[in-house]
């Protein structure tokens, strides 16, 4: 399991060699076809700034090489934010006090077919608050199974499960699942998440272990850009990509590292703040880390940065999100959103702003694009 891999690998030592990089190591590492681990650091450490131009145009050829012009689409549901958890950060905190809502089977098919009328979206992302109680796998089983009906390609991002019921979720439809780390600082992690059961760090890392054991198709990685040091989590991060690929060959992998935003909880304010530039040397370091992995950004991001990135390493983006349960239909504005959506573009608008950049919008893989 990774949580035992984890124990080898020093925060306080990472952060240090991180810092100690020099322009010889980010030339080293620009310089290679294939980058490890430590070639990541180079890249993401303050010596690589200088070279941002050339990060971005190696980001671009490997992009290009992999993905061609093409943007994933998919849009995210949220079924439920009923949450035992106490995550400082989140509006969805077990004691923010807020309407809460699990929405029923005929609710979400009425969602579905309002999701369709956005769009020609065929992926989907169904996302809950973690109640094992009250939202349990199956009730996430009937929802997966719904989606099928209207939808190719149906992820969920929901509480850790077993492996059992990662097999179950995906002999019912599902093709991947998307779970936030959040942070892999093992001592502050606690912190961020005192109650409930996010609360057990070994349980959340190593559900990505559970997922590869189950046979998911598709697994979605990311840090929450604003409670520890960056480059230290993403370093961390990427360490946890190599294991995962070294020991679930067959899975998909995709990354994603949004930036904190105001959360309707009281106020969380980031602990540290990823500037544009950041977020450029980071998305362009893990392209050249890794060829292959799919690159996502959300609504969180501002629409001149996901038009601009979609050229330069994103490869999946969402559209006209909504991040309250029911939002598309059943309770439109009545419910509060977990994070603030930024880019709130329709999406015809993001469209034409990818197409604008030279980008071909794909809402799934054999369609023509979205006229």
């Amino acid at each position: 399991m990774f949580s035992d891999e984890l124990l080898k690998i020093d925060w306080e030592e990472t952060t240090a060699k991180i810092l100690s990089k020099t322009e010889s190591d980010v030339q080293r590492a620009l310089s290679k076809q294939h980058c490890t681990v430590d070639d990541f650091m180079a890249l993401i450490s303050p010596a690589a700034a200088p070279y941002l131009e050339q990060m971005a145009q190696l980001s671009r050829k490997y992009t290009m090489e992999r993905f061609g012009k093409t943007i994933s689409m998919f849009i995210p549901l949220y079924i439920t934010n009923s949450c035992t958890n106490s995550c400082v950060y989140c509006g969805f905190h077990v004691s923010n006090p807020m309407p809460r809502t699990i929405l029923t089977l005929e609710q979400i098919e009425n969602e579905y077919k309002a999701i369709k009328e956005l769009g020609p979206f065929e992926n989907i992302l169904l996302v809950t608050g973690e109640n094992p109680v009250k939202a349990n796998t199956d009730y996430v089983i009937e929802a997966v199974k719904l989606a099928r009906k209207y939808f190719s390609n149906v992820k969920i991002e929901v509480m850790p499960l077993s492996t059992e019921d990662y097999k179950r979720c995906a002999d019912n439809g599902m093709n991947g699942v998307i779970c936030f780390q959040e942070t892999y600082h093992r001592e502050n992690y606690k912190i961020y998440h005192p109650k409930g059961m996010k609360s057990n760090f070994e349980w959340r890392v190593n559900g990505f272990d559970r997922m590869g054991q189950a046979g998911v198709h598709t697994i979605g990685m990311g840090v929450l850009v604003g409670l520890e040091d960056w480059r230290t989590d993403m370093t961390m991060m990427a360490y946890h990509l190599r294991y995962l690929q070294k020991n679930y060959w067959q899975t998909k992998y995709s990354v994603n590292f949004p930036r904190m935003r105001a959360a309707e909880n009281g106020g969380f304010q980031p602990n540290v703040i990823m500037n544009d530039k950041e977020l450029a040397q980071l998305t362009f370091a893990f392209r050249i880390f890794d060829h292959d992995v799919d690159i996502s950004y959300s609504t969180r991001e501002p629409a001149y940065i996901r038009n601009n990135m979609a050229s330069l390493g994103v490869t999946t983006m969402s559209a006209q999100s909504s991040v309250e349960p029911g939002g598309y239909y059943t309770y439109k504005k009545q419910a509060l959103p977990q994070f603030d959506v930024t880019d709130d573009r329709t999406v015809a608008e993001v469209v034409a702003g990818l197409k604008a950049a030279g980008r071909e919008p794909v809402f799934k893989d054999w369609d023509d694009i979205f006229n």
